[in-house]
């Protein structure tokens, strides 16, 4: 019998991938530049400091690597504080599950602050009774660290605690620990959704399926 939830935030309850891939060119435009085609897969396998160089060198702002960096991370706070909604069905779903009374948590890796502040200001965090990071943990969703943690506050083992992702190798980590894992389609994510399919125990393809879909695994 499932007893726990532990879900991921980003792509799977908050709508937010679409501002990674818009993020530079975002940034670009506040200070009234324009941003080149396909300037985010230029940007995608850089750090964030290599980033912010080829911004100021390509697009000479004159400013510091640090000015830069700081300017992109203010407006993703303000995304976070102000902007990003929820996934249709996000709601649903949490008082679906409060109302089996199965208790759940969160595991991101973004930063407390963006989580809490956009959990709270859409009406979620209420139901998530902890929220686990990757950079409070210590490591990467390529450990099963921040499951195991999730799942000792809910006093629940592997195999009666769901998670929910939206990233294949993060599901496959959840998986290869013995969780239970539903695979969360979002069309600004994970670009290998056959394979997502095809590892989940459940896969959605819209949050709402889950309420529907949920008497294969919640027995």
């Amino acid at each position: 019998m499932i007893k726990g939830a532990i879900f991921d935030i980003d792509g799977v309850l908050l709508d937010s991938m679409g501002i990674w891939d818009d993020l530079g060119a975002r940034y670009l435009r506040s200070l009234g530049r324009i941003p080149e085609e396909g300037l985010n897969k230029i940007l995608f396998s850089m750090s964030m400091e290599q980033g912010a160089e080829y911004l100021n060198e390509h697009y000479g702002l004159n400013k510091s690597v640090k000015e830069t960096v700081d300017g992109i991370g203010k407006m993703l706070e303000d995304y976070y504080f102000y902007e990003v909604l929820l996934k249709p069905g996000a709601k649903e779903i949490l008082e679906f599950l409060k109302s089996k009374s199965i208790k759940m948590a969160a595991a991101t890796s973004s930063p407390r602050t963006h989580i809490e502040k956009a959990l709270s200001r859409n009406g979620l965090l209420g139901y998530i009774d902890k929220i686990y990071t990757t950079s409070e943990v210590g490591v990467s969703k390529h450990s099963p660290d921040i499951y195991n943690l999730a799942a000792d506050f809910l006093k629940t083992k592997s195999e009666e605690t769901l998670v929910f992702e939206d990233s294949l190798y993060a599901l496959k980590t959840a998986k290869e620990a013995g969780f239970v894992t539903v695979g969360v389609f979002d069309e600004k994510g994970e670009s290998n959704q056959a394979e997502l399919e095809n590892q989940a125990d459940l896969y959605l393809k819209k949050l709402d399926d889950f309420i529907v879909m949920s008497e294969k695994i919640l027995n």
